[in-house]
């Protein structure tokens, strides 16, 4: 399809800066048959006894580093080299990790950068779109810790910090699930939960299952094609386990209904499913690109925050709930003012299975 069908307009001022608070407090828009407007403390309302809600526990590392390149055939670190600004986004070994560099253009193979005393990566490898292989000089939980200490957390270019970066968003950028870490970005459909809304999810019978996808930073990269035929998309480590997958197919044989929450959660769920809607435990990369024309197997209402137009995530809710429908949805929202991206308010969508090649 033409990319450019998935293209809108939106005032910059639509875009959060800090999420609301409480986080439930955030504004819900509920596209079905009309669009109807309500917060994510409602959610409950909007869900039947029964009916199962897959979240995404995966836990975002604080992976943007910041260093100075030299060259690593000359001992100690690198001094006056040019600044260097990594953001990690998917592990190769415990030692090595594929990350997105900028500048990208200067580095060379074999080149070090050095982010803290006696912390460093070289260079292993250059790839496409500004990518590349960095092996460091910690592996496995040193690695971890040093991130802790000297990395910050890695928001996407639309939200406005420092370059250090700011505490805050160290909480505020992890959601209630958040449990196992490897995550280069939040799947942040789960920012809006709080202990009271979940709670609340509980009193009304709703079952919470969990599923791992560790959310890469290609998430936030631009489709510069112009036809999504073209489009390669980055692969994603995921797990969804066998009670995850029994919850599931349990609830489809109940007539229960299934919340994916976030396109994470739906994407896996995808994967894990068969050609008859069984889901199925799996562990493994998902690179599944989901556009409209798309048979959906396993998913039947999906909780989501506002996307970036012709984006991979703006053309997989008009995939879901259908083009027309989700562009009346946004030009609503932004009619509306609400607050999109990361930090802002969600949508609750309904399928629209007219669009769903069947």
């Amino acid at each position: 399809m033409r990319v450019d069908l998935f293209d809108f307009d939106l005032p910059p001022e639509c875009i959060a800066q800090a999420p609301a608070e409480p986080r439930d407090r955030a504004r819900l828009l509920h596209v079905g048959a009309a669009l109807t407007d309500r917060t994510v403390s409602e959610l409950p309302d909007l869900l039947s006894p029964g009916d199962v809600m897959v979240v995404n526990d995966t836990k975002v590392l604080p992976c943007r580093l910041t260093g100075k390149r030299g060259d690593a055939t000359r001992p100690g670190p690198p001094t006056g080299g040019a600044k260097v600004e990594v953001t990690l986004h998917k592990p190769s070994t415990p030692d090595c990790w594929f990350a997105f560099a900028r500048p990208a253009r200067k580095l060379r193979t074999g080149d070090m950068i050095a982010f803290a005393p006696g912390f460093h990566a070289i260079v292993r490898d250059k790839l496409d779109g500004g990518e590349v292989l960095l092996h460091f000089n910690a592996a496995g939980p040193d690695l971890l810790s040093a991130l802790e200490t000297h990395g910050i957390m890695p928001l996407p270019p639309y939200i406005k910090r420092a370059d250090e970066g700011d505490d805050t968003d160290r909480q505020a950028y992890q959601t209630l699930f958040a449990d196992a870490p490897g995550a280069a970005a939040a799947p942040t459909a789960g920012l809006h939960f709080t202990p009271e809304l979940m709670a609340a999810l509980d009193a009304r019978g709703v079952k919470v299952q969990r599923v791992t996808l560790h959310v890469g930073a290609g998430t936030f990269l631009p489709v510069k094609v112009d036809d999504t035929r073209d489009h390669p998309m980055h692969g994603e480590w995921g797990e969804l386990s066998q009670a995850t997958a029994d919850a599931v197919n349990a609830a489809h044989d109940a007539g229960k209904r299934v919340l994916a929450v976030g396109s994470t959660s739906l994407r896996l769920l995808e994967s894990a499913a068969d050609d008859l809607g069984r889901v199925h435990p799996f562990q493994g990369e998902t690179d599944l690109f989901i556009t409209p024309g798309y048979r959906f197997k396993a998913v039947d209402l999906m909780l989501t925050n506002f996307h970036l137009p012709r984006s991979t995530l703006f053309m997989l809710v008009a995939a879901f709930s259908g083009l027309e429908r989700m562009q009346a949805a946004y030009a609503h929202a932004i009619s509306e003012n609400y607050r999109f991206y990361s930090y802002g308010d969600a949508t609750l969508l309904e399928p629209d299975r007219q669009t769903w090649g069947e």
